[in-house]
């Protein structure tokens, strides 16, 4: 099982949180934390990072040992990610289904690439080559997403194309449910302050001791599926 600790936007623009969200995602049992690049991130913006803030996150991530990962929304940080050496990379919703060519680009960096669908009709993925590196995960691009959104949700991910799942909906049961159903891959949004409301995405995050639930819970059935239970 591998869950990835979206921390995103939920730094809420003070760049200092961002140690404290790492060293809590990592005490929650997450193996990775992303972060996004581009989205909202002019300078002056709330997720505006310069390339000497990457390379402090680099650095803290590795104090706390875990992996570290960016989701790319512009071109002009793929340079700065190469320089980093990092194993993962993540491929949003949004650029999935808008740019093909930075897509591309991602993938031929040659690392564990996770690609999100949300934003594409179900069941259909992007038109590229791909290798086995790629990982598809399901997604519903809705803030938060409710169970109407879900009529479409993999029954057994073991029989579609998708690794694992990329929530946005408010608790953590649609992740358990998802591991249930086989998937090997979960990502969650993460924050210290659900009632926060700088941005929506505290709404829909898991706190740390939510997400440490789900990650206990979450390896157990996991653990249970691989025994053939």
């Amino acid at each position: 099982m591998i869950f990835i600790a979206e921390l995103g936007l939920n730094h809420n623009g003070n760049f200092g949180l961002c140690y404290e969200l790492i060293k809590q995602a990592k005490y929650a049992g997450a193996n990775i934390v992303k972060f996004q690049l581009g989205w909202k991130g002019k300078e002056g913006e709330l997720n505006y990072f310069s390339e000497d803030d990457l390379y402090q996150l680099k650095e803290w991530a590795d104090y706390f040992e875990i992996d570290l990962m960016f989701s790319i929304f512009e071109k002009k940080f793929v340079k700065w990610v190469k320089k980093l050496n990092l194993k993962y990379v993540k491929v949003a919703s949004r650029i999935s289904k808008n740019d093909s060519n930075l897509t591309k680009e991602l993938i031929s960096l040659n690392k564990v690439t996770f690609i999100s669908l949300g934003m594409h009709p179900v069941n259909t993925f992007p038109k590229i080559r791909i290798g086995k590196k790629v990982n598809f995960l399901w997604c519903k691009s809705s803030y938060p997403t409710n169970i109407k959104d879900l009529r479409n949700f993999p029954k057994n991910f073991n029989k579609t194309k998708y690794k694992g799942y990329s929530d946005h909906c408010i608790g953590i049961e649609n992740c358990l449910l998802a591991i249930s159903r086989g998937a090997t891959i979960v990502e969650k949004h993460f924050t210290l302050d659900k009632s926060d409301n700088t941005i929506r995405d505290n709404a829909l995050s898991a706190t740390p001791n939510e997400f440490k639930t789900l990650v206990e819970l979450g390896t157990d059935i996991f653990k249970k599926i691989k025994h053939g239970i």
